[in-house]
């Protein structure tokens, strides 16, 4: 008879095993930007999981957007150019370096001010069932 002893595993910051956990999800993917989807908005939309997603608005041109309401949260940062973000009656400025939430259901809209460039993460992700359109 052999007897076997258990192998030791790593614990992590919390003192759990590391190793013992499971892991229900192992899809890696990588999206570039230069072949990703485009969307009707004129926003690319980067990699997606089950429940978040990327996009990136690129060189927008100045512009005024209609007012409206998303059912889903959205995280964002601005690469270059400027905008304002307005926001259940607020005005925020967004320049190169700023990140802004806009919570889902919340009223708002963009004024973008200079060609504009900003990568957002929308949870639900935004172009699953038509969310985005």
């Amino acid at each position: 008879m052999k007897l076997e002893l258990p192998v030791p595993r790593p614990i992590d910051s919390q003192g759990d095993r590391a190793m013992e956990r499971q892991m229900t999800d192992s899809t890696v993917k990588k999206v570039s930007s230069k072949t990703a989807p485009k969307g009707k908005m004129g926003q690319t939309y980067l990699v997606s999981g089950k429940r978040l997603s990327m996009r990136m608005w690129e060189n927008e041109p100045p512009q005024t957007d209609v007012s409206d309401k998303r059912d889903y949260e959205t995280v964002g940062y601005v690469m270059k150019g400027r905008a304002e973000l307005l926001i259940e009656g607020q005005t925020i400025k967004l320049e190169p370096g700023d990140s802004w939430l806009v919570p889902a259901h919340a009223e708002h809209s963009y004024r973008i001010l200079e060609p504009f460039t900003a990568v957002e993460a929308t949870a639900p992700p935004a172009q699953v069932h038509g969310r985005d359109e």
